[in-house]
């Protein structure tokens, strides 16, 4: 089946009603940094915390009586677990959904609330996955894949409709991508109304599929996943996505998993939108690339669902990254007044002490000598380079 821009439109008369049109805000401190007009298309703000619910609907809307009074199964461990599970219920319609073990708990109560049953089957995504089609061939219920069906890409192709009306002046539009179907969807719906605008792929480094498999002319699977983005964590892209990507998506672009906790923290900071990893995918390429666009940007944040537990580390290792963390490993003569001059030293410097350690038995040092371990509050990485920079002249030996 080939996709058009009509089966993009007929998706959206299906969701009318139930599909939320997320807002568009305007970012001044994205416009700042890359010197462009940027919005914030807020499908974080979706019904079920993703844009993940417009293709399941639309796929589960267009099923037979008969179909439907099989149900449906999904394997998914967050957000199209949760759209699968609202579309079904909306509909009337039975659901199951086959989770990994260890599926954050958020994510498995939401889904259970939404009226689907749920099965752990696992530890990983592939061995739900195996159940799920397992579960469909034996009860008949009609399997719900997360990317690779025209109902889904045509669903998701509506949030591009949305931008396209929101910002009409769009001259660059970045999107998440994993498996593929909401991009494709999306380059779908606005290379369709407006051809000169440009539509880019946004990937993490370490589940970077797509640009692979457009090389090989076909979905090429990758050997190993490694990415805190479980939204776009997928080792291989669907075939109907493939296909779409390929015609009318400009380019597909990877950002690092510093770039992503960067803008995830900035996300909270400077936009208070709270976004899962995957989500805030398309921000990290303005972070990571801010003189690569031009004209106004409209930059997707796909889904809001993330772990409290997970959020809290990734704001750890966003301030890290940002030099708002500064770990320090000092030697000092072990005298007493030796650790209270480097405090004194480091109040100066205006920087806020968090925690502190001592090591007295590395061999690297002598025996009239003691390490310590301070984890420092700093403004920034210009803040914790003039502190290290200071102790040094003063003479400390830092590690």
């Amino acid at each position: 089946m080939s996709l058009t821009l009509a089966d993009v439109l007929s998706a959206r008369d299906t969701l009318a009603g139930v599909a939320v049109r997320t807002p568009v805000v305007e970012s001044r401190w994205l416009s700042d940094l890359t010197g462009q007009h940027v919005h914030l298309k807020c499908e974080n703000l979706q019904r079920t915390g993703s844009f993940k619910v417009r293709g399941a609907y639309v796929r589960i809307a267009r099923l037979s009586p008969e179909e439907r009074a099989a149900g449906v199964v999904a394997a998914s461990a967050g957000n199209h677990a949760q759209g699968v599970a609202l579309a079904a219920q909306q509909l009337g319609i039975p659901s199951t959904v086959f989770m990994p073990e260890g599926a954050p708990i958020p994510k498995e109560r939401a889904t259970r609330a939404y009226g689907a049953d749920v099965v752990f089957a696992g530890r990983y995504f592939d061995d739900a996955l195996r159940e799920a089609l397992a579960y469909a061939e034996r009860t008949g219920a009609t399997f719900i894949h997360p990317f690779d069906h025209p109902d889904v890409v045509a669903g998701q192709g509506t949030v591009g409709l949305e931008m396209l009306e929101q910002v009409p002046d769009a001259g660059t539009v970045l999107v998440p991508a994993g498996g593929g179907g909401l991009v494709a969807g999306v380059a779908l719906a606005v290379k369709s109304l407006r051809p000169d605008v440009r539509v880019v792929a946004v990937q993490a480094e370490g589940a970077a599929a797509i640009a692979p498999s457009l090389e090989a002319g076909a979905p090429v699977a990758l050997e190993s996943l490694s990415t805190m983005a479980d939204g776009i964590a997928v080792g291989r892209p669907g075939e109907v996505p493939l296909s779409l990507i390929r015609d009318h998506v400009d380019d597909v672009l990877s950002v690092s998993e510093e770039s992503l906790s960067q803008a995830l923290l900035s996300l909270v900071e400077r936009a208070k939108m709270v976004v899962e990893p995957a989500g805030a995918a398309a921000v990290a390429a303005l972070v990571e690339h801010p003189d690569a666009f031009s004209g106004t940007v409209v930059a997707l944040l796909s889904g809001g669902n993330i772990d409290p537990l997970l959020l809290g580390k990734v704001i750890r290792h966003g301030l890290a990254s940002a030099g708002r963390f500064l770990n320090l490993a000092v030697s000092l003569p072990d005298v007493p007044g030796a650790l209270n001059g480097l405090l004194t030293e480091i109040a100066a410097a205006q920087a806020n002490i968090r925690t502190i350690g001592h090591d007295r038995t590395s061999s690297s040092l002598r025996l009239d000598e003691v390490e310590v371990r301070i984890e420092c509050e700093t403004r920034g990485v210009a803040h914790a380079e003039s502190l290290i920079r200071r102790l040094r002249e003063l003479g400390y030996k830092v590690l």
